[in-house]
């Protein structure tokens, strides 16, 4: 009979087993190449999912929810205190203005969290996968909150 081939074991300080830093290094280096072959034009930070059509449903959606919601809101209110239209009409204007207004904000860049900024092109700073970057602190954008 034969006997069984032993394994090595992972504590045997022979093996060099790579380390997580080696291979995201890899993963990097393999992604680049790939993204070359392919002819693709997109800036390193730039979001993936950023395309024309993404970014117009989005706005799409922002201007549809605050209608929405101004509406439903009025017609409860309505219902609740006996005043037919004049809710209705007045939180549709309100939820209009809203609608308007997140609209206005998420094409200018203003809708992103305390503390971050839209990203300049004069700005040689690292941003994160959205195109934002902290005020202060260099973000790597893999959720490690170092900073450097």
């Amino acid at each position: 009979m034969t006997e069984p081939e032993e394994r090595p074991s992972l504590k045997d300080p022979s093996l060099k087993d790579p380390s997580l830093g080696d291979l995201d290094a890899r993963l990097k280096a393999a992604r680049r190449r790939q993204a070359e072959a392919s002819g693709e034009t997109r800036k390193p930070g730039a979001a993936v999912g950023s395309s024309g059509m993404g970014v117009g449903f989005r706005l799409a959606i922002e201007m549809v929810t605050g209608i929405v919601v101004g509406v439903v809101v009025g017609l409860l209110l309505d219902r609740w205190l006996g005043t037919m239209p004049l809710f209705l009409v007045v939180f549709f204007l309100l939820g209009s203005a809203a609608g308007f207004l997140n609209v206005y904000r998420a094409a200018s860049g203003q809708g992103y969290a305390v503390g971050y900024r839209k990203q300049d092109g004069r700005d040689g700073g690292s941003g994160d996968k959205d195109g934002a970057k902290r005020d202060g602190v260099a973000s790597d954008g893999e959720g490690t909150g170092s900073g450097a």
